[in-house]
């Protein structure tokens, strides 16, 4: 059951949204304005087990939000540092964004949908 986070484009805060199942069909809005212009943004998450620590601000040197490479390289490294396999797919879709593939073509399900019906924010 994941919680999906959101910057909305009209206030600029951060919205997030608990979605029972994977296969939910979401239409989120803004907690705070009610705009349904939002844009997914990359969540924190937590490692079980792991040598590695959000909360230490060294985790994220060289990481560039803006620049979808620098962010598929950092989620590599998270990776790696966790000791974690996070499979084939996640291999293929960071290799994928670190050569300049576009994130949301990458991120898509194999029929060209995303998780959110293919709607726009």
């Amino acid at each position: 059951m994941p919680i999906y986070e959101y910057r909305c484009l009209a206030c600029k805060r951060r919205t997030s949204v608990f979605v029972r199942s994977i296969s939910s069909s979401v239409r989120p809005k803004c907690e705070h304005c009610g705009s349904a212009r939002l844009s997914r943004v990359m969540s924190k998450f937590a490692v079980h087990g792991g040598r590695i620590s959000l909360d230490d601000p060294s985790s994220m040197d060289g990481l560039d939000e803006s620049d979808p490479k620098s962010v598929a390289r950092w989620a590599r490294r998270m990776g790696d540092e966790a000791g974690e396999d996070l499979g084939p797919e996640f291999d293929d879709m960071v290799n994928r964004i670190e050569r300049g593939e576009d994130p949301e073509s990458v991120m898509a399900g194999a029929d060209g949908d995303d998780d959110f019906g293919g709607d726009d924010f």
